[in-house]
């Protein structure tokens, strides 16, 4: 036995043993200070979903994240089995909870036992609100940049006008704009229809976590060419032939639509039309062709039937002399001519103060006040045939605005049309007012 421990071979294997037994005892003395055993894995797990657990027909919860990140360690061949497969479920349960702010934490199910969890975040702060539903009306949208120039919108429908919106009762009470808002390539000069998303915001324009229903409107866009209506004004021009005296004119058509630019059409008034009179062989109706005004891309009547009235005296022609025959002029005598006394009419003019000004096809949804004139009247000065004059009446005349294309508020320029008798010229001390467009 001595010689055996003397020997150096002994020697050496017992350090080696002693060694190998020092080894194992630190290693396993550095896995409990770290708190992980000896191959035991760590790893994570990303975007992992979270289901939630409450009653959803009448509540609304906000607050939980839709993915978490899972850490897992414990033994490596489960660790990567758990990874792997992923058949496991995190959830909160808030079926116990009321209504009101929670602070809770995130559950699992189907992870080993011997699989230490932790999740970021931890816990999470959550809201459970009382679910309502409202109705909203839908408000439609059009870029005008996108619109042709010298084109504008005429109106705007949407179908359905209103919609459902679903959610939190404190997020649907702070629903101030539901839109739809339609696209298209720049340069739209013609009606259109297309499909929409709506669009639930709040006042500071921020979109909102809501259901709607339905999601999706059709809206129809009105597009047309700038145009203004305004009245067709009769003017003489040249003298009436010998016999022919030219009473009064009169237009079959008393407005004309002008199309073109915005800033052409403000300067425009009225359309003056010339009748040359000096052509008029006979009284009755013509046709007389319509001048576009310089600027102006079309106009909606081509020509204007006018009707001319006054009188025309007959006129004796003498007899063709021939040369040939030996004949002699006989004397001049007040007796050999019949002369005939044909009455002139007398034109004569009235003028009616006060005539109310209509307001024609405003919506029922907008109010008007006329800023100019204050009152909203105006004069009107009527010129016909004294036997015509005699019985009119200011209710003979009807002075109206149109306003049919009015679509927001503000203060808005009207051209002035007037109704009247056929066989009546008349002339407005204005020709243009000013009404204040508000909601009702």
């Amino acid at each position: 036995m001595d010689k055996l421990m003397d020997s150096p071979w002994f020697l050496r294997l017992t350090a080696l043993v002693l060694a190998v037994i020092l080894f194992v005892s630190i290693q396993g003395e550095e896995g409990k200070i770290n708190g992980k055993s000896p191959g035991d894995q760590i790893d994570m797990i990303a975007d992992i979903p979270v289901k939630v657990y409450y009653d959803n027909e009448n509540l609304i919860v906000t607050g939980v994240p839709e993915t978490v990140q899972m850490t897992i360690e414990g033994p490596a061949n489960i660790v990567e089995t758990t990874k792997l497969l992923k058949d496991f479920t995190l959830f909160v349960d808030l079926n116990e909870l009321t209504m009101g702010e929670h602070r809770v934490e995130i559950q699992h199910e189907n992870i080993s036992d011997k699989l230490k969890v932790k999740f970021e975040p931890e816990t999470i702060d959550i809201l459970i609100e009382e679910k309502i539903t409202q109705t909203f009306r839908v408000d439609p949208e059009l870029n005008d940049r996108l619109l042709k120039e010298n084109f504008y919108i005429t109106n705007m429908e949407v179908e359905p006008k209103v919609i459902e919106v679903t959610g939190a009762k404190s997020v649907v009470e702070a629903i101030s704009f539901v839109k739809a808002t339609v696209t298209g390539e720049e340069g739209i000069n013609k009606s259109f229809e297309q499909k929409a998303r709506v669009r639930v915001l709040d006042k500071d324009l921020n979109k909102l976590n809501v259901v709607i229903s339905p999601e999706e409107v059709t809206v129809k866009v009105g597009v047309s060419e700038y145009h203004k209506e305004v009245p067709i004004t009769l003017r003489k021009i040249g003298d009436p032939p010998p016999g022919v005296d030219v009473g009064s004119l009169t237009a079959a058509e008393k407005i004309v639509t002008l199309y073109g630019p915005r800033k052409v059409l403000d300067e425009i008034g009225e359309l003056i039309v010339d009748v040359d009179v000096s052509k008029v062989k006979e009284l009755g109706t013509v046709d007389v062709e319509l001048k576009m005004p310089i600027g102006v891309s079309s106009m909606s009547l081509e020509k204007v039937k006018v009707k001319i009235e006054g009188t025309v005296s007959e006129t004796e022609t003498e007899p063709d002399i021939d040369v040939d025959e030996d004949t002699s002029p006989a004397p001049d005598s007040e007796d050999d001519i019949a002369s005939t006394d044909v009455p002139k009419p007398t034109i004569e003019t009235k003028t009616f103060d006060d005539i109310q000004i209509a307001v024609k096809g405003l919506d029922t949804e907008f109010t008007s006040m006329f800023l100019k004139p204050v009152n909203g009247a105006l004069t009107l000065k009527a010129t016909a045939d004294s036997k015509i004059i005699e019985k009119l009446e200011k209710t003979d005349f009807v002075v109206y605005v149109n306003a049919a294309e009015i679509a927001q508020e503000g203060e808005q320029v009207f051209s002035v049309s007037v109704e009247g008798p056929e066989e009546v010229s008349w002339e407005l001390t204005e020709d243009k007012v000013t009404i204040k467009i508000e909601l009702a």
